[in-house]
């Protein structure tokens, strides 16, 4: 038994989790049941990065402490990853104070080095990547962050240095002896071209920061947030900590087998190059790979939050639970490519691979045999038919592809194995061999080879789909937590067990109706009344002095107008005016309330803002998602929405505006 230690990124605070934070996660989770049930001693490190000036600002403008913005969406990834199964071993935060002991210790040893100085620092810096480029490596015009493509800002300050260039002959020595510490072979190849073209020293602090890690013997400098954050690999570890506190650190960094990082592509040269240097300078052990998958593209871009186009797919788990989404995100991308994410994609990929090839196979088989044998498992299991080859060439072709992380390729395998039994099947046609020779030897073994094939293929989607892969075991009377992978191998299915009538697991999506149900655009010709519920976003036709209708204050008095609080906001896909609020009105339960702000507010600077509701407005449908209120807004000259809401932030949520 080796240890195996695997990380996602640390995951930034400023907006909350979507559907790039669910890909990398449940990938690392898929991996460590994986090496779980392969007897690794597994160690699965999650967290969040929480210093920097992105926080600072995005708090300053929500009128909270950092800290208190960080604590609310760290609140948010817990919710959501105990919603996805991921079976995480810790989870770091760089506010902890085992974080904050263990920076300033591995800048002491590279320190000592003599690989830190003080220097002045001029450049182009961009505040969301928190660092500083080349004109070279700017995107122009505008000199623009080469990812996020915003305008960057000159800076001139006095910083401490990392002397990186020293470390550009050893980083090319570990391209060239370790090959593997960079995956796949094409960011291999961007890592060396880069390091190739000449290192130079790299600014390791900030001036005048107050929200980050206080440089070591520097007063008024913090350190650089990428040095902050790529150092929580080892502090979740105990590095820096006491020599009573260092067991994890020992066991799985210094004297590990595996030390995998799993990263995007975007944030790979921050963890192949700087990284390791700093390792080096420090005098610690480097991972053993740095594995950079591709993007989820949304309209041929990369899904950003400044771009506006992110996924988060309530929808899709609220109605199918996560395990579907799971497989769909492991089954769909090549892993290291990029990939395009689409709810129809993951109808077809749904209905096709779960509804059809192992839904209904399941069903039919347990259906039969229930038929056959008495509500049991068929009794005569079989050790001699053309399926026991075919599983173990998948089997072997399974095992190969997730030790390379080929996931795809693991569950093209595992399909593999449900087509030929079909088609075993089909040959056979047990069902018609039923009504001929009734519960004979024979067709207890066609359809125990067929359950068989069934079980291996769900034995081995455990870490895919940890909620309903045991749901699927149990149901064709197999073990639903079998110990290891020795349960891939043919034979395991009990003979004879009682065998419950199998709901459906995966009943299937009308894709029509479905399609029709969720966001497509803005609806052609709709009343303006349901538009209006949302926000009034055009100013209402002019009226001639005084002639508006007057009411009197009964009147008034039936118009409910209670204070909320935005606890979460986000674009409503393929529409460009909307904005889906989830608002705390003092309720039992927030509401969802859809508001026509899109073209003037962005959902990050909404979040935790108090808005004024008419919360007695009868509910309106809207691109098939209902409004439960009306965010009041007034609008400026040019037809812009603005926002009605309290002018101090003192109202409790649900206060009545009288």
């Amino acid at each position: 038994m080796g240890t195996f230690y695997v990380t996602t990124p640390i995951y930034y605070v400023n907006d909350l989790p979507h559907i790039g934070h669910i890909f990398t996660t449940v990938v690392a989770d898929t991996l460590a049941r994986y090496r779980r049930l392969a007897g690794d001693d597994v160690r699965f490190l999650t967290g969040t990065d929480e210093h920097g000036q992105k926080i600072e600002r995005a708090a300053e403008r929500e009128g909270l402490r950092p800290i208190e913005l960080a604590d609310r969406v760290v609140a948010r990834y817990h919710e959501l990853w105990r919603l996805f199964g991921i079976s995480h071993d810790d989870f770091v935060r760089t506010t902890q104070e085992r974080h904050e002991r263990a920076v300033p210790a591995i800048l002491r040893r590279m320190e000592a080095a003599g690989d830190i100085y003080l220097a002045k620092h001029e450049g182009w810096y961009c505040s969301g990547c928190e660092t500083f480029y080349t004109e070279k490596e700017l995107a122009q015009p505008g000199n623009r962050c080469p990812d996020h493509g915003t305008p960057t800002e000159w800076k001139s300050e006095e910083n401490l240095f990392f002397r990186l260039s020293r470390y550009e002959r050893p980083l090319l020595e570990l391209y060239r002896s370790q090959p593997e510490f960079v995956r796949p072979e094409t960011r291999l190849n961007e890592i060396r071209a880069f390091v190739e073209g000449g290192l130079k020293d790299l600014s390791i602090s900030r001036f005048g920061l107050d929200w980050g890690v206080p440089f070591p013997d520097h007063p008024g400098h913090s350190v650089w947030v990428w040095l902050d954050a790529l150092t929580n690999y080892v502090s979740a570890l105990g590095f820096g900590a006491p020599a009573a506190e260092r067991g994890s650190y020992e066991r799985y960094w210094e004297g590990g087998d595996v030390r995998l990082h799993l990263v995007g592509k975007d944030i790979v040269r921050f963890h192949a190059v700087f990284w390791p240097a700093f390792l080096m300078s420090a005098g610690l052990p480097l991972p053993s790979t740095v594995w950079a998958h591709g993007w989820w593209l949304r309209d041929d871009k990369k899904m950003s939050k400044s771009v506006g186009n992110v996924v988060r797919p309530d929808h899709l788990v609220e109605r199918f639970g996560p395990d579907p989404l799971r497989y769909f995100l492991l089954r769909e991308m090549v892993f290291g490519q990029d990939a395009s994410f689409s709810d129809e994609a993951f109808v077809d990929r749904y209905n096709s691979d779960l509804a059809n090839d192992l839904g209904n196979t399941a069903s039919r088989l347990v259906t039969l045999s229930r038929s056959a044998f008495d509500g049991r498992t068929p009794p005569t299991p079989c050790d001699d038919n053309p399926l026991i080859g075919i599983a173990r060439e998948v089997v072997a072709e399974y095992r190969a592809a997730m030790e390379a992380l080929a996931f795809q390729g693991a569950l093209r395998a595992l399909w593999r194995l449900l087509a030929e039994a079909n088609q075993y099947l089909v040959a056979r046609a047990p069902w018609k061999r039923l009504k001929s020779e009734g519960a004979s030897e024979g067709v207890s073994r066609v359809l125990w080879n067929g359950l068989e094939s069934v079980r291996i293929v769900a034995t081995g989607l455990l870490p895919f789909m940890p909620g309903l892969a045991p749901r699927v075991l149990a149901g064709i009377g197999a073990d639903a937590a079998p110990a290891s992978l020795d349960a891939l191998g043919w034979g395991g299915l009990p003979a004879g067990v009682p065998l419950a009538a199998l709901e459906p697991l995966f009943p299937r999506i009308d894709k029509e109706k479905f399609m029709s149900e969720i966001p497509t655009g803005e609806p052609p010709g709709a009343p303006a009344a349901p538009r209006a519920a949302a926000a009034v976003t055009t100013p209402a036709p002019a009226r001639p002095e005084g002639s508006a209708e007057r009411i009197d204050i009964a009147q008034f008095g039936t118009v409910d107008l209670r204070v909320g609080r935005v606890l979460a906001c986000e674009n409503l896909p393929k529409s460009e005016k909307l904005l889906k609020l989830m608002v705390d009105l003092g309720e039992e339960r927030p509401r969802q309330i859809l508001a026509g702000i899109a073209k003037a507010y962005r959902p990050e600077e909404l979040i935790g803002t108090q808005v004024v509701v008419v919360a007695n407005l009868a509910p309106a449908k809207l691109m098939g998602q209902e409004s439960q209120g009306m965010v009041l807004a007034a609008t400026d000259p040019e037809g812009q929405p603005i926002l009605l809401r309290p002018h101090r932030d003192g109202a409790l949520p649900g206060g009545k505006v009288r």
